[in-house]
């Protein structure tokens, strides 16, 4: 382990610890130490701003890994969860969920179940799709041509639901749609915690082979690499990452790409590790600071998230160009 690494390394759990202080502290009332470990008027609010701590970390965990695997595997930087319609079918399939079990009762674990076994369906199938796909097309840039595609097509059959939907049903979905880190009960939190352990599990199996994979097909397969085992862990370490962080706290976008792509430039690209380490590292601290943002200026975090994001990927697209 280089020293530089380290240095990034300890720079960034210094940096997490404070923005997750101030997130703590950041709200309408100003809460007190005690408000957090013992009963108080405010336990519930403090309650609350643990949460908000808890998902935001486990979001920038979860997004950046899942763009990183994607990035590493395609071999571009611009693969993504979003660019590449992961997130939309995972937000279309979501909206099927609310949209048509309204009227039906169930208990809140089960509830919170069904919204993210629904996201990670439709985002496996897309990756699923995008997989086979990749196969016809020797130049796998066009792949983000077709997840723009999908993109749209997702978001025009959820126009046509919220047309339709009752006014109860569109509630819930626009209020899950703007990405309310607030809304977040301890329960769902649980089960997204089960949920990005396994992905992270999976990633782990896979970085091994993404680094024989980085070298060529030839050569990852000259030193015993399973590349249909490596496609089939891409697969559902990404799907099981993105959409369960999109089940519960909406659409979270563009972070997923680039967060790889500052990596890359703090450190070498080529020791996958160290980069994967980064990416949650990093990924952490800039979901709490979006945080901080979203509570300060009272602006949905799916926005704040889109006006940090499309700007970075826009000079990243002028770079490569010019290159």
């Amino acid at each position: 382990m280089s020293k530089k690494f380290k240095v990034l390394f300890l720079v960034s759990i210094i940096a997490i610890v404070i923005a997750a202080v101030i997130n703590l502290n950041t709200g309408f009332l100003n809460l007190h130490f005690q408000d957090f470990f013992s009963e108080s008027s405010n336990s519930q609010i403090a309650e609350i701003r643990i949460n908000r701590v808890l998902v935001m970390l486990l979001a920038g965990i979860s997004i950046p890994t899942s763009g990183f695997l994607m990035q590493e595997y395609f071999q571009n930087p611009l693969a993504g969860p979003d660019i590449l319609g992961i997130t939309s079918i995972a937000s279309l399939s979501v909206a099927f969920y609310i949209f048509f079990s309204y009227h039906i009762d169930l208990p809140e674990f089960f509830q919170n179940s069904f919204l993210s076994l629904s996201s990670i369906a439709g985002s496996l199938a897309l990756m699923l799709v995008l997989l086979s796909i990749s196969k016809r097309f020797q130049d796998k840039s066009y792949l983000i041509i077709f997840g723009f595609l999908v993109s749209a097509f997702a978001g025009a059959i959820v126009s046509l639901l919220q047309f339709y939907a009752e006014n109860q049903s569109l509630k819930n979905y626009v209020l899950w749609s703007f990405g309310a880190n607030n809304l977040v009960s301890r329960g769902q939190i649980y089960v997204l915690s089960v949920l990005v352990i396994i992905g992270l599990f999976i990633c782990f199996k896979s970085i091994k082979p993404l680094i024989g994979n980085s070298l060529g097909t030839a050569y990852a397969q000259s030193l015993g690499v399973n590349l249909n085992q490596l496609k089939l862990f891409i697969i559902v370490a990404a799907s099981l990452l993105s959409a369960s962080v999109t089940a519960f706290l909406g659409p979270i976008l563009f972070i997923g790409i680039i967060v790889p792509h500052f990596c890359r430039l703090i450190y070498n690209p080529a020791k996958l590790w160290q980069q994967w380490i980064l990416n949650m590292f990093l990924g952490m601290l800039i979901m709490l600071l979006f945080s901080v943002v979203a509570e300060k200026s009272q602006i949905p975090l799916n926005v704040i998230s889109s006006v940090f994001g499309i700007p970075v990927i826009l000079i990243m697209l002028l770079k490569q160009n010019k290159v």
